[in-house]
Protein backbone atom coordinates (compact mmCIF):
# COMPACT_ATOMS: atom_id res chain seq x y z
CA UNK A 1 0.00 0.00 0.00
CA UNK A 2 1.36 3.24 -0.84
CA UNK A 3 1.88 5.98 2.02
CA UNK A 4 1.37 9.92 1.26
CA UNK A 5 5.03 11.61 1.66
CA UNK A 6 6.00 14.75 2.85
CA UNK A 7 9.58 15.85 1.65
CA UNK A 8 11.54 17.82 4.02
CA UNK A 9 14.57 19.28 2.27
CA UNK A 10 16.90 22.17 2.19
CA UNK A 11 16.65 24.04 -0.94
CA UNK A 12 20.69 22.90 -2.04
CA UNK A 13 19.14 19.57 -2.07
CA UNK A 14 15.94 20.31 -4.54
CA UNK A 15 17.53 17.95 -7.32
CA UNK A 16 17.06 14.58 -5.02
CA UNK A 17 13.20 16.15 -4.16
CA UNK A 18 12.54 16.87 -7.84
CA UNK A 19 13.97 13.30 -9.04
CA UNK A 20 11.89 11.25 -5.88
CA UNK A 21 9.03 13.37 -7.07
CA UNK A 22 9.45 12.66 -11.24
CA UNK A 23 11.39 9.50 -11.35
CA UNK A 24 10.49 6.94 -8.62
CA UNK A 25 7.05 5.63 -7.42
CA UNK A 26 6.80 7.22 -4.44
CA UNK A 27 3.01 8.95 -3.45
CA UNK A 28 4.06 12.39 -2.84
CA UNK A 29 2.37 15.76 -1.33
CA UNK A 30 4.16 18.54 -3.25
CA UNK A 31 4.29 21.00 -0.84
CA UNK A 32 6.65 23.19 1.10
CA UNK A 33 6.84 25.31 3.80
CA UNK A 34 8.15 28.81 2.55
CA UNK A 35 7.18 31.38 4.75
CA UNK A 36 6.70 32.24 8.44
CA UNK A 37 3.63 31.85 10.04
CA UNK A 38 2.58 34.70 11.58
CA UNK A 39 2.31 33.99 15.00
CA UNK A 40 3.58 33.38 18.38
CA UNK A 41 0.84 30.21 19.62
CA UNK A 42 2.96 26.79 19.31
CA UNK A 43 -0.23 24.54 18.99
CA UNK A 44 -1.59 27.30 16.19
CA UNK A 45 1.97 26.83 14.21
CA UNK A 46 2.04 23.38 14.54
CA UNK A 47 -1.52 22.68 13.73
CA UNK A 48 -1.41 25.23 10.58
CA UNK A 49 1.82 23.63 9.08
CA UNK A 50 -0.17 20.05 10.05
CA UNK A 51 -3.29 21.48 8.06
CA UNK A 52 -1.65 23.23 5.00
CA UNK A 53 1.52 21.52 4.48
CA UNK A 54 0.92 17.67 6.24
CA UNK A 55 -2.38 17.15 5.87
CA UNK A 56 -3.01 14.35 3.98
CA UNK A 57 0.62 12.57 3.88
CA UNK A 58 1.57 9.70 6.58
CA UNK A 59 5.01 9.91 6.35
CA UNK A 60 7.54 12.92 6.43
CA UNK A 61 10.49 12.05 4.31
CA UNK A 62 13.80 14.12 5.60
CA UNK A 63 16.79 14.68 3.02
CA UNK A 64 19.68 14.77 5.09
CA UNK A 65 22.31 17.00 3.25
CA UNK A 66 25.33 19.07 3.90
CA UNK A 67 23.42 21.89 4.81
CA UNK A 68 20.77 19.78 7.18
CA UNK A 69 22.86 20.22 10.46
CA UNK A 70 21.62 22.04 13.82
CA UNK A 71 24.70 23.63 14.06
CA UNK A 72 25.22 24.96 9.90
CA UNK A 73 26.49 28.28 10.89
CA UNK A 74 25.57 29.27 7.57
CA UNK A 75 21.84 28.29 7.25
CA UNK A 76 18.38 29.24 8.47
CA UNK A 77 16.86 25.76 9.62
CA UNK A 78 13.30 26.96 10.87
CA UNK A 79 11.41 25.77 8.10
CA UNK A 80 12.62 22.10 8.37
CA UNK A 81 12.60 22.28 11.87
CA UNK A 82 9.11 23.07 11.65
CA UNK A 83 8.22 20.39 9.04
CA UNK A 84 9.89 18.00 11.52
CA UNK A 85 8.36 19.29 14.35
CA UNK A 86 4.21 19.23 12.90
CA UNK A 87 5.53 15.89 11.43
CA UNK A 88 6.43 14.73 15.00
CA UNK A 89 3.06 16.43 16.72
CA UNK A 90 0.33 14.73 18.24
CA UNK A 91 -3.02 15.87 18.35
CA UNK A 92 -6.87 14.41 18.22
CA UNK A 93 -7.70 14.52 14.75
CA UNK A 94 -4.20 14.80 13.85
CA UNK A 95 -1.73 12.03 13.96
CA UNK A 96 2.26 12.14 13.92
CA UNK A 97 3.79 11.01 10.65
CA UNK A 98 6.35 8.09 10.03
CA UNK A 99 10.02 9.74 9.70
CA UNK A 100 12.21 8.57 7.38
CA UNK A 101 15.65 10.31 6.90
CA UNK A 102 17.62 9.67 3.80
CA UNK A 103 21.19 10.40 3.65
CA UNK A 104 22.59 12.02 0.59
CA UNK A 105 25.86 10.92 -1.05
CA UNK A 106 27.24 14.22 0.40
CA UNK A 107 26.58 13.13 4.09
CA UNK A 108 27.34 9.46 3.65
CA UNK A 109 30.93 9.32 4.82
CA UNK A 110 29.72 11.58 7.67
CA UNK A 111 27.15 9.92 9.10
CA UNK A 112 28.08 5.81 8.56
CA UNK A 113 31.19 4.74 10.02
CA UNK A 114 31.78 1.17 9.92
CA UNK A 115 31.70 -0.47 12.97
CA UNK A 116 32.93 -1.08 16.19
CA UNK A 117 33.53 -3.66 19.04
CA UNK A 118 31.56 -2.85 22.48
CA UNK A 119 33.48 -2.81 25.45
CA UNK A 120 29.80 -3.36 27.42
CA UNK A 121 27.83 -6.21 25.92
CA UNK A 122 31.40 -7.35 23.49
CA UNK A 123 29.18 -7.36 20.51
CA UNK A 124 29.48 -5.40 17.17
CA UNK A 125 27.89 -2.23 16.86
CA UNK A 126 27.39 0.08 13.77
CA UNK A 127 28.38 4.15 14.23
CA UNK A 128 26.20 6.39 12.69
CA UNK A 129 26.60 9.84 13.60
CA UNK A 130 23.49 11.92 13.94
CA UNK A 131 23.72 14.72 16.17
CA UNK A 132 23.79 18.70 15.68
CA UNK A 133 26.61 18.22 13.00
CA UNK A 134 25.10 15.99 10.55
CA UNK A 135 21.47 16.68 11.31
CA UNK A 136 18.91 18.66 12.79
CA UNK A 137 17.62 17.94 16.57
CA UNK A 138 14.35 16.59 15.78
CA UNK A 139 15.73 13.82 14.15
CA UNK A 140 18.69 12.96 15.90
CA UNK A 141 16.88 12.96 19.19
CA UNK A 142 14.12 10.93 17.80
CA UNK A 143 16.66 8.27 16.15
CA UNK A 144 18.37 8.13 18.99
CA UNK A 145 15.89 7.91 22.02
CA UNK A 146 17.73 8.45 25.55
CA UNK A 147 17.79 4.68 26.74
CA UNK A 148 20.02 3.03 29.21
CA UNK A 149 21.18 0.38 26.71
CA UNK A 150 25.07 0.62 24.71
CA UNK A 151 23.09 0.45 21.52
CA UNK A 152 20.20 1.29 19.92
CA UNK A 153 17.95 -1.66 17.81
CA UNK A 154 15.28 -1.27 15.28
CA UNK A 155 12.70 -1.63 17.99
CA UNK A 156 14.44 1.51 20.02
CA UNK A 157 13.99 4.18 17.45
CA UNK A 158 11.58 6.32 16.01
CA UNK A 159 13.21 7.43 12.90
CA UNK A 160 14.48 5.20 9.80
CA UNK A 161 17.60 5.99 8.44
CA UNK A 162 18.68 5.03 5.15
CA UNK A 163 21.17 5.73 2.67
CA UNK A 164 20.27 7.37 -0.93
CA UNK A 165 21.53 4.34 -3.09
CA UNK A 166 19.43 2.15 -1.20
CA UNK A 167 16.30 4.26 -1.11
CA UNK A 168 16.58 5.15 -4.52
CA UNK A 169 16.84 1.01 -5.29
CA UNK A 170 13.63 -0.03 -2.96
CA UNK A 171 11.88 3.72 -1.52
CA UNK A 172 9.05 2.02 0.22
CA UNK A 173 10.39 -0.63 1.78
CA UNK A 174 11.72 2.14 4.01
CA UNK A 175 8.23 4.32 3.85
CA UNK A 176 6.85 1.04 5.25
CA UNK A 177 8.78 0.79 8.35
CA UNK A 178 8.56 4.97 8.59
CA UNK A 179 4.85 4.49 8.50
CA UNK A 180 5.23 1.43 11.05
CA UNK A 181 6.54 3.18 13.42
CA UNK A 182 3.41 5.27 13.80
CA UNK A 183 1.88 2.20 15.91
CA UNK A 184 4.95 0.62 17.51
CA UNK A 185 5.61 1.59 21.40
CA UNK A 186 8.52 3.80 20.51
CA UNK A 187 6.04 6.14 19.07
CA UNK A 188 5.21 7.04 22.61
CA UNK A 189 8.66 8.40 23.45
CA UNK A 190 8.88 10.94 20.88
CA UNK A 191 9.84 14.50 21.51
CA UNK A 192 8.66 17.15 19.15
CA UNK A 193 11.03 19.70 20.48
CA UNK A 194 13.87 18.28 21.91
Amino acid sequence: MAHKCFISFKTQDIAYKEYIRDEMNVDMIDKSLNEPINSEDEDYIMRKIREDYLSESTVTIFLIGSNSAENSLLQNQNFIKRELQASLYNRQYNSKNGILGVVLPSMTNSIFGGSYNCSICNSSHNTVSLNDNTAIKEFSYNYYLPNDKCAWSEDDRYCVLVKWEDFEKTPNIYIDQAFDKRSQPIANNTKVKP
